[in-house]
């Protein structure tokens, strides 16, 4: 049996103000297994950039606790990939693709291989000298996924990476992530809006209630691999799955309105 890779237990955090108080999450446990995919899918809101960010190390939970499982030591345990492009504008794409190898004095054997290799595979190669104020958001994209790859963490945290991208950069984009994904066996923690993007990335699907949020439901999608946009939109049971779980965001969302 496949070992869990994060283990989340009864985690809940509250942001304090002066004179109030917010829960973002209440009372989440998941267990998500090495190299799973795995999408949290859940109304504008719901806390859950709030679960990724304490995942990322970002923010400490109000209570409850979680466990990544160490890898390699000389690999670091988690890269994160925002909704804005987070390139690094002073350098060039090659630079940023190989910055975070460079952060941890990377060989510089494995540093040429693996920057060499990512550029390629988001088909940047050509673009290598090139700053980010010259290529398009899409391509900035591409600089942060091929970035967190080249790294080589234990895990991938990815915020929303493509809602910003129009329809048909953000399918390619999608389908270059899978052909990585596939290659590499990440553990992935994948926030979004898109119930087709969670369909088609993912090995499960975590549903999320209306703030503060929780873990409402959960769904295996039993699409073989490879997959491609094409794929969900004509299986019939991938067509039952879109329409119940837009029926629990449209239930998630009136409930916050009651």
């Amino acid at each position: 049996m496949t070992e869990s890779k994060i283990k989340v237990d009864h985690l809940t955090k509250v942001f304090f103000k002066k004179h109030s108080s917010v829960a973002a999450i209440k009372d989440i446990s998941l267990d998500i297994k090495e190299g799973e995919f795995v999408c949290l899918l859940g109304p504008s809101g719901c806390g859950k950039t709030t679960l990724l960010r304490i995942l990322a190390g970002l923010e400490k939970p109000s209570t409850g606790e979680y466990t990544i499982a160490p890898g390699k030591e000389n690999k670091p345990l988690q890269s994160m990939i925002f909704q804005e492009q987070g390139v690094i504008p002073w350098m060039t794409v090659e630079n940023n693709v190989s910055f975070g190898l460079r952060m941890r004095h990377a060989p510089k054997d494995e540093l040429k291989e693996r920057t060499e290799y990512y550029l390629d595979k988001v088909g940047l190669t050509e673009f290598r000298h090139l700053y980010p104020s010259e290529i398009s958001g899409g391509m900035k994209q591409r600089v942060s996924i091929a970035r967190a790859f080249a790294n080589d963490p234990e895990i991938l945290l990815m915020d929303e990476p493509f809602a910003a991208l129009d329809e048909q950069n953000k399918f390619i984009l999608q389908e270059e992530l899978l052909s990585i994904w596939e290659e590499t066996h990440k553990t992935v923690v994948f926030i979004t809006h898109s119930i087709d993007e969670a369909l088609l990335l993912s090995d499960r699907i975590f549903l999320m209630s209306a703030q503060p949020g929780t873990i409402t439901r959960e769904k295996k999608i039993d699409l073989p691999r490879p997959r491609n946009i094409e794929m969900v939109r004509s299986n019939p049971k991938m067509g039952e799955e879109f329409v119940d779980i837009w029926q629990h965001l449209q239930e998630a969302v009136l409930e916050k309105r009651h």
